[in-house]
């Protein structure tokens, strides 16, 4: 997974918050075959927030953006049932960790390790910002 920094100048002085490998059983696929049981799927989520935002001064984690978060949201879409496509996956991640108030852009990758014999896994990748405001 690429994880330079995206070249908008929006996220120069920003500060990206990174979950790798985060692993999930997911009910995930378009074949009968798997439809039947969970497949392994790694998620590698970046955040990135503003450091104005996310620059502790007391050292508590009410200041900051708390990796439990991006936790709770992975585990709150999976929770909703069946997925067939990992891109339905990736984006409704997406969504739910650029609705945070903070966070200005994010990136999440899934794939799924235990697909082919042949290689690593499959997988895709989105990243999105949030429009600017004048």
């Amino acid at each position: 997974m690429n994880t330079a920094l995206p070249a908008d100048p929006l996220l120069a002085d920003c500060r990206r918050l990174f979950l790798r490998g985060l692993c999930r059983t997911v009910r995930i696929g378009v074949h009968d075959f798997e439809r039947g049981a969970g497949q392994r799927i790694l998620f590698d989520i970046d955040l990135y927030v503003p450091l104005a935002q996310n620059t502790p001064r007391r050292d508590h984690i009410d200041e900051v953006v708390d990796y439990d978060f991006v936790r709770r949201e992975v585990t709150r879409i999976l929770e909703r049932g069946h997925i067939e496509l990992q891109e339905t996956l990736c984006d409704a991640v997406l969504d739910a960790l650029l609705a945070h108030p903070l966070v200005v852009a994010a990136r999440v990758s899934t794939r799924k390790p235990d697909v082919y014999d042949d290689c690593d896994a499959v997988g895709v990748e989105a990243f999105r910002a949030k429009p600017r405001h004048p």
